[in-house]
């Protein structure tokens, strides 16, 4: 049997706790591996941190996502190799799914040779691990606890579960996105999903604190979802989703969300900006602030009607949305965050991909609070448009 077969054959009919266990004995049968590791990004996007199995596993070591071989190979998104001094070689492989990155897989193997004679193959192993993890998490909650380093709020935990992931890649677009307090955020939110032909993508800007925020913009996300996965129109989408929040509060709480439905063979996209967050485009090097009609936040008033705007993306664009969080945030000396800081900060990273820029934006925020944990949720989402080839 193919090398590669049996290493799948095995995942895919592993339990869903023991899919590490599955994963070092055929790795160690098929490949001549001498140790096997898997690690999981936690939610701050700071650590990676070892996939342990309770009740008799040690207490997990945390790997520093910067300035680390693996955390090398998870910011790359390519396989790193770590020549060790006993002749073995330590080869660190990046695990995601469809962009969204879960964590690294580190593989001893007894040498140099050992490594580019495998690499190719146990990169594509890395990869059905990843599908594998994400079909299991349904039913352990064993590599959901491994993501954290500290202990989530309630909110926090409602927040992390509402989010479809924290990146993803198509050959039209890259999606990147990071919120903070990682491990105590409110209300802030995004969300996207795609078809063959359309990317609707959706960035809330919650209200209020703690689990009253969490409950409002879960209430909002499943109506915008409900709306959407009925097929109707974004302008109605939000239509609904108002009514709902109007009908559960009536007017006392409300949320701002800026909704997109982009056509990936046109780059033309309805907008329904409902107090959104806001947009700075990157477009030839030059970054502009983007502005749209201002309508009612969701659950504002009763049946309020949107109106969907036109916009268009060409190959290119870089999108950057951030919620108030940011924007507005204040030094010590009480100076707001601001446009002219957000634009360099996004000129900066322009090298970046677009899963990292979030990262990236908050790190420099930090410098300008002057304090690490944030008084108000800070959301960044980064879009890259790289447009439909026309053969396509």
């Amino acid at each position: 049997m193919n090398r590669f077969v049996a290493v799948e054959r095995a995942l895919r009919t592993a339990a869903p706790h023991a899919l590490l266990d599955a994963t070092r004995a055929v790795l160690m049968e098929q490949y001549g591996a001498e140790d096997v590791e898997l690690f999981m990004a936690d939610y701050g996007l700071s650590v990676l941190q070892p996939v342990t199995v309770p009740p008799n596993a040690p207490e997990p070591v945390p790997v520093p996502v910067h300035n680390s071989p693996a955390g090398r190979a998870f910011g790359s998104q390519r396989p790193y190799c770590e020549d060790g001094r006993d002749g073995r070689a330590r080869l660190h492989l990046p695990v995601s799914v469809r962009g969204d990155r879960l964590g690294v897989l580190s593989v001893t193997l007894p040498g140099g040779e050992a490594v580019r004679r495998w690499e190719a193959e146990l990169a594509d192993v890395a990869d059905v691990l990843g599908h594998e993890v994400i079909v299991a998490e349904r039913d352990t909650d064993l590599y959901l606890q491994a993501r954290r380093k500290d202990r989530l709020t309630l909110a926090a935990e409602m927040q992390w579960q509402l989010l479809p992931g924290r990146s993803c890649s198509r050959q039209e677009y890259e999606l990147g996105a990071q919120l903070e307090p990682a491990y105590a955020i409110f209300g802030d939110n995004f969300d996207w999903s795609a078809t063959a032909d359309h990317l609707m993508l959706y960035v809330t800007n919650g209200m209020g604190e703690g689990i009253e925020a969490a409950l409002l913009t879960n209430l909002a996300i499943n109506a915008l979802r409900n709306a959407r996965r009925a097929g109707i129109s974004i302008a109605d989408q939000a239509a609904l989703a108002d009514q709902a929040v109007y009908a559960h509060y009536r007017g006392r709480c409300y949320l701002s969300v800026l909704m997109f439905d982009f056509d990936l063979a046109t780059g033309r996209a309805s907008v329904v900006d409902a107090g959104s967050p806001r947009l700075l485009r990157l477009r030839d090097g030059t970054v502009e602030h983007v502005t749209f009609d201002a309508q009612l936040p969701l659950g504002m008033f009763e049946e309020t009607d949107y109106v969907a705007q036109d916009f268009h993306v060409r190959p290119g664009d870089r999108l950057v949305f951030v919620s108030d969080g940011v924007h507005d945030v204040a030094s010590p000396k009480g100076e707001a965050y601001g446009d002219a800081a957000l634009a360099r900060a996004i000129h900066a990273t322009r090298l970046l991909p677009a899963a990292e820029v979030p990262r990236a934006i908050l790190r420099e925020l930090t410098g300008h609070r002057g304090k690490s944990v944030p008084d108000d949720d800070a959301l960044v989402v980064c879009l890259d448009w790289h447009g439909r080839p026309a053969a396509a």
